[in-house]
């Protein structure tokens, strides 16, 4: 009887202790971005819905919205951001030698990337497949019809392997036509230097939203590889990789929750214990990772949770309205979920 009371209390020791984590000191990239007094963050040169600068100059979209999220649960303010756009050859070399913090530019996580760049992948935040644009006048409705044909994309990507990949399981023979920029590969594809404009579909989604006459292109049905997004930090402070892991699930698990931009002040009475820790009422969460209680409160009051930003962007608010799929949450049959967070 003693021994089972003695471990009973032991057990209620040690959920108490769960919910009183001791405040973590700040790691070396903590540090800096606090002496600093922003978020280094590593964006794509112009993508639309992703990372643009708007008709006042200031960077609008997924990517560019989760810095934000970042720099309000690190710093209370999310407008304390210092951009740095940057191509698909320089990305990862700029992160893993320490001139931004975060890399953030639809970047697909792979193998060879984790293991050979110095960077740690933190969580997915978007789930995409490799496509293909074609002219709606050109009578091409699939991707088995390039046989022969010219098609645009950017170096140092993943798209030139996953289309050497399928041209050779195929048989289709094409004439690549190269570019550095995103931005660049648009524009020749759109003044006819290419038959097709081949990357992640969403972002051809967006890029033809954008076009002035969008029904004059159509985005195939093929989907020839699986492209998961994920920000990225270097190497070496595992205390930032956890704070920005966290932002990532932090907001998905809001959406999960109910806890928008709009409500979340009011939320700070809601007597659910997830509600509660998510939001800095309850429990250490903030403090665990070196950060104020209230790190996803500010966040969420800053941006919103993962389906307002992506409605924002992508779906019902915005003109490429792409339908959620599998970015949609775990309940409502998509792959969005978080971890417990407690």
């Amino acid at each position: 009887m003693l021994k089972r009371v003695v471990a009973a209390l032991l057990l209620l020791a040690s959920a108490a202790q769960a919910q009183n984590v001791a405040p973590v000191p700040a790691g070396a990239t903590l540090t800096t971005v606090r002496a600093r007094g922003a978020v280094a963050c590593g964006i794509s040169t112009g993508d639309p819905a992703w990372s643009q600068p708007d008709s006042r100059g200031e960077w609008q979209g997924m990517d560019t919205d989760f810095c934000r999220a970042v720099a309000a649960a690190v710093l209370g303010d999310a407008s304390r951001v210092a951009w740095h756009p940057l191509t698909g050859q320089n990305r990862l070399p700029t992160l893993s030698v320490g001139q931004i913090d975060l890399l953030t530019r639809t970047t697909t996580w792979t193998f060879l990337r984790d293991v050979s760049n110095g960077v740690n992948f933190a969580a997915p935040n978007f789930f995409d497949g490799q496509g293909f644009l074609v002219r709606a006048d050109s009578g091409v409705t699939s991707a088995s019809q390039l046989d022969g044909s010219s098609i645009c994309f950017t170096s140092a990507s993943t798209h030139e392997l996953n289309l050497q990949d399928w041209s050779r399981a195929q048989n289709i023979h094409f004439t690549p036509v190269i570019f550095a920029d995103k931005d660049e590969a648009r524009r020749a594809y759109e003044a006819g230097r290419c038959d097709s404009f081949t990357g992640d579909a969403a972002q051809l989604a967006a890029i033809r939203a954008a076009f002035p006459n969008p029904e004059a292109h159509r985005l195939l049905p093929e989907r020839i590889s699986k492209e998961p997004y994920a920000a990225a930090v270097r190497h070496g402070d595992d205390q930032w990789f956890d704070i920005v892991r966290w932002v990532a699930f932090g907001l998905i698990e809001a959406e999960e929750l109910g806890v928008t931009r709009a409500n979340a002040e009011q939320m700070l009475n809601d007597p659910r214990p997830a509600v509660r820790r998510l939001l800095g009422v309850s429990g250490d969460l903030g403090p665990a990772l070196g950060l104020d209680r209230r790190w996803m409160y500010n966040a969420i009051r800053a941006v919103g949770n993962y389906g307002e930003i992506y409605d924002r962007h992508l779906g019902a608010n915005s003109q490429v309205r792409l339908p959620r799929g599998l970015n949609d949450l775990w309940t409502r049959g998509g792959m969005m979920f978080s971890p417990p967070m407690r």
